[in-house]
């Protein structure tokens, strides 16, 4: 008698046998080809339209708008723009010192007199205007310099600052002695490289 709980080998069906002939393989794909429409001759060149991103479209520039462009990048007009800054800067400064300096406006001869508000003005008047010549002395110095440095060298990093640091430095301590402008030259170099590092 069978065993109802006993499996039996299942066995698979053999394969139809068809009279035709077998189906050719499909053709290689052709790579070059391929490779011709992604980034070959044959490639077809895509316009991106800010409008279809979501963008705001921006007209073509004109050449009015290009010549303000080449102006506004130029050494000159940065170089100006430095010493205008340092200008206003250095004179904030001075003003700055001179109101918190206790030896404003006192005549040496007379230490015991006392000065006169208008004395007082005009001590911080002075130290104004020489901070604000010394500053933009150096403004300009330092931004025409990185200029010229970034256009020679086709970059615009960190060692750009450096250098143009240590050329201004070098050039301001260099009439005080070899030594001094050695440490003007470290001096302003490391400084340019901190504050480059803190505003990128």
């Amino acid at each position: 008698a069978e065993r109802p709980w006993v499996c039996k080998p299942i066995m698979a069906a053999p394969p139809p046998s068809g009279t035709g002939e077998p189906a050719p393989p499909p053709p290689p794909l052709q790579y070059s080809v391929l490779l011709q429409h992604l980034v070959g001759d044959k490639r077809q060149p895509r316009v991106w339209d800010p409008a279809t991103l979501g963008g705001i479209p921006c007209p073509p520039k004109s050449e009015e708008q290009k010549m303000v462009e080449r102006v506004m990048e130029s050494c000159p007009f940065k170089a100006a723009l430095a010493c205008v800054g340092g200008f206003v800067l250095g004179g904030a400064f001075g003003i700055f010192t001179a109101g918190i300096d206790t030896n404003v406006g006192f005549d040496p001869k007379d230490p015991y007199r006392t000065p006169t508000a208008k004395e007082v003005l005009k001590d911080m008047g002075q130290r104004g205007i020489s901070y604000a010549k010394n500053f933009a002395i150096v403004g300009a110095m330092f931004s025409c310099t990185e200029c010229m440095v970034e256009s020679y060298r086709g970059k615009s990093d960190w060692k750009n600052s450096v250098i143009s640091g240590c050329i201004t430095g070098g050039a301001i301590g260099f009439r005080a002695g070899l030594k001094a402008g050695v440490i003007g030259c470290g001096g302003f170099a490391a400084f340019s490289a901190a504050v480059d590092y803190y505003l990128r």
